[in-house]
């Protein structure tokens, strides 16, 4: 684990909840249950996954305490989350975190951009993967690929060919010299010198991950 890692014990009991809710099991790391209990949490999905994994094989004894007292009785477990949300106030974020800095850092990624609020920098992710399974020429909204990433997100395929096209103003390699002139284009360029420059491979694992968000 992190050094630094934000966690606590009590944390246990949110986590678990999230394993027995129907199909009960290891939940996907980027699943929208996992990722908003790390939102809430501010704690790393991949951290969180990792604890899961724990509870999975109970492979603790904290694991194995959890699994006795809650794991056939679901009314309980349901009881003490949410004991354990009233006294930690979860249920008033703004409140509980009031008057204390968070440093939200993954956080932002799943959060509406500025610059178009029906965009978030996980599907840019995602359009930044599919540009680099594309040429050019099929970066086009009627391309089938473009037409079933858009259907995943949810989002026009006209946006999803505006982003591929402002990638292209992106990429050193085409070289394109004509003026672009969009409020998505900071965006896109921080997308790019974050993961543009890498390993498209890694990237590619990386976004078959993200997908489960949109699932």
């Amino acid at each position: 684990m992190a050094k630094h890692s934000k966690w606590s014990d009590e944390y246990w009991l949110l986590l678990m909840q999230v394993y027995m809710k129907k199909p009960t099991g290891l939940k996907p790391k980027y699943s929208r249950q996992m990722v908003a209990l790390s939102m809430e949490l501010h704690i790393q999905p991949e951290e969180l996954y990792r604890r899961m994994e724990q509870l999975d094989k109970l492979s603790s004894p904290h694991a194995e305490r959890l699994w006795e007292k809650y794991a056939f009785n679901p009314k309980k477990l349901q009881r003490a989350v949410s004991l354990l949300r009233s006294m930690y106030g979860f249920n008033n974020a703004e409140q509980f975190y009031e008057g204390v800095e968070v440093n939200e850092t993954f956080e932002k990624d799943f959060k509406p951009l500025e610059e178009n609020e029906n965009l978030t920098p996980v599907m840019l992710i995602l359009i930044l993967d599919l540009y680099f399974r594309l040429t050019p020429i099929t970066m086009v909204a009627d391309t089938p690929e473009v037409v079933e990433l858009a259907r995943l997100m949810k989002i026009k395929a006209a946006t999803v060919e505006e982003i591929l096209e402002l990638y292209q103003h992106c990429d050193p390699y085409l070289n394109r010299e004509d003026m672009v002139i969009s409020p998505m284009m900071l965006p896109c360029q921080k997308i790019w010198n974050r993961y543009g420059n890498g390993n498209t491979e890694s990237l590619a694992s990386f976004a078959d991950e993200l997908k489960e968000y949109f699932r």
